[in-house]
């Protein structure tokens, strides 16, 4: 009579060895799917900077995706004086300027746009004004993932893009 143990049979070594290589190769596996969603979410991630340039007899802000992938801007704040407001118009004294929709759009990597622009004598208003002018954006990638960004240019992951309507900014 053979008095082996069951574990030192050769077909449970085998089995054994099998199984070994099973686990290791779903490891492996698992691995190397999350490396690329982690990829793939790298290759579309975006990156709003916002911006402003001024000389002369110029000014404007600018907000500009540094980013590989699309932005969708979800939100903007713009406050005056720590007061939420509605449309560039509000800022009082401000002479006559070119504007572009900010809020609720999809900036594509390495491009910019200018929600305000003023070409003229009167640019100091402007410059003045700025000092009390405060932009929040909230923007997320193709994968949901979402920042929340202001003139500092440090973003910050947040969960989701969630605004009070009475705050938000709509040009």
């Amino acid at each position: 009579m053979n008095n082996n143990k069951w574990y030192k049979k050769p077909e449970m070594i085998v089995a054994f060895s099998a199984l070994l290589i099973s686990v290791v190769t779903a490891i492996v596996g698992i691995y190397s799917a999350y490396i690329d969603r982690s990829y793939a979410r790298a290759s579309v991630w975006p990156r709003l900077e916002i911006f402003r340039s001024f000389g002369g007899e110029k000014f404007e802000y600018g907000v500009t995706n540094s980013g590989n992938g699309p932005a969708l801007i979800k939100y903007a704040v713009v406050q005056y004086k720590s007061n939420a407001i509605k449309y560039w118009g509000d800022i009082p004294s401000l002479p006559n300027f070119t504007q572009s929709h900010l809020s609720t759009r999809i900036l594509s990597p390495q491009n910019s746009i200018k929600p305000i622009v003023y070409r003229g004598e009167k640019s100091k208003v402007f410059l003045k004004a700025d000092e009390f002018i405060d932009i929040e954006l909230c923007y997320c990638s193709i994968y949901e993932e979402c920042w929340l960004t202001n003139r500092v240019n440090e973003p910050k992951l947040v969960n989701s893009c969630l605004v009070d309507e009475s705050k938000a900014f709509l040009q």
